[in-house]
């Protein structure tokens, strides 16, 4: 029987990077051998959470629904890469409280530069009181109090640094050894990834 998966939950503004950095991650943990799922909230908002506005309610019901499903992959030995803005920290913490191995990532990005490079324009429109509630602009965020791991998307380090910083935690978590993967490394494939770490400064 496999060992539990993980959920690596990446939690920030709209545009700080989130499913960038995410995608670096579960990139690298698949080359590792491991088994991972991405979820991104705009894709789970069209297609698990359909209909659902932006409401406090709506919000948390969004991010139940992500966690449950975290629930269900981990159960299962599969590994949870989340993207999601989740603005509100109580419901964060459920969802920890209901995940024994789960990995709070806060990609940390002053407003200022988020509006600079929005590309779509959302920033813009809210701070003009157009279109939707904006996270941030309009409707509150709780940055997380105590996360794992803090990346700064504001160009003071790349992606690929920051996913370096994650897969960093989730070794010294020991989530990413024999014992604590869901798939299985080889010790070459494990050598290679302690000396990737190491290279960086990591460890």
């Amino acid at each position: 029987m496999s060992a539990p998966g993980f959920t690596i939950w990446f939690t920030g503004l709209s545009g700080a990077g989130k499913t960038t950095i995410g995608a670096h991650v579960a990139d690298r943990l698949r080359e590792a051998g491991l088994a991972v799922e991405v979820l991104d909230g705009d894709v789970v908002r069209t297609n698990l959470s359909q209909g659902l506005g932006y409401s406090k309610e709506d919000r948390d019901t969004n991010i139940r629904r992500i966690g449950w499903v975290c629930e269900l992959l981990n159960r299962n030995g599969v590994n949870a890469v989340v993207a999601a803005i989740s603005p509100y920290r109580d419901v964060r913490d459920e969802i920890r409280g209901r995940l024994p191995r789960f990995v709070e990532v806060h990609v940390d990005a002053p407003l200022e530069v988020l509006a600079q490079r929005d590309s779509k324009g959302l920033y813009r429109q809210a701070q003009a009181g157009e279109g939707a509630r904006l996270t941030g602009v309009d409707d509150p965020y709780e940055p997380p109090s105590d996360p794992e791991v803090t990346c700064f998307s504001d160009g003071s380090e790349t992606p690929e640094e920051s996913a370096t910083k994650v897969l960093a935690k989730l070794d010294e978590l020991g989530y990413l050894g024999p014992s604590g993967a869901t798939g299985s490394y080889t010790d070459d494939e494990e050598a290679e990834v302690t000396d990737r770490l190491r290279d960086l400064g990591y460890l």
